[in-house]
């Protein structure tokens, strides 16, 4: 598992989020289009808002798209809540000749989304799911 560090900037993005949500913030990575929220488990509805408000204030304040991604101790979980927006089917996570390895299945119409242009998600969501998680490798089904 990675470690998770904030920068001058995530923290100040985590202290607005906080403070907006009232929510635990467990991670933030600014991938430079949004900044992705990790918070507790069973915060995210909360730090969404009825109807998005509440995550909409944050955006304003931030000037950024805003992502929420619930916290699971249990990897299969959380490797599904890291691509929940693409309709995920199932996780399985098996070892490959020593690395761990993810393979999320989701939607068909939404796969290419979830892989993004150039495989960008598909990066960004392998390194978020390090920083909490021993899984090395993500694969999108």
């Amino acid at each position: 598992m990675g470690q998770v560090t904030f920068n001058e900037d995530t923290l100040g993005y985590v202290t607005i989020f906080q403070n907006v949500t009232m929510c635990t913030v467990m991670d933030c990575v600014d991938t430079g289009d949004k900044i992705i929220f990790v918070v507790g488990k069973g915060e995210a509805s909360k730090a969404i808002g009825r109807k998005g408000e509440t995550v909409a204030r944050v955006r304003l304040l931030l000037k950024k798209n805003i992502q929420v991604i619930e916290f699971s101790e249990k990897p299969e979980e959380f490797v599904a809540n890291v691509f929940h927006a693409y309709d995920v089917k199932k996780v399985e996570i098996e070892d490959r000749d020593g690395v761990t390895h993810a393979t999320v299945t989701v939607e068909s119409t939404k796969k290419g989304r979830a892989i993004g242009k150039e495989g960008k998600n598909l990066r960004m969501a392998r390194d978020l799911i390090a920083r909490h998680h021993a899984i090395e490798s993500v694969s999108v089904a």
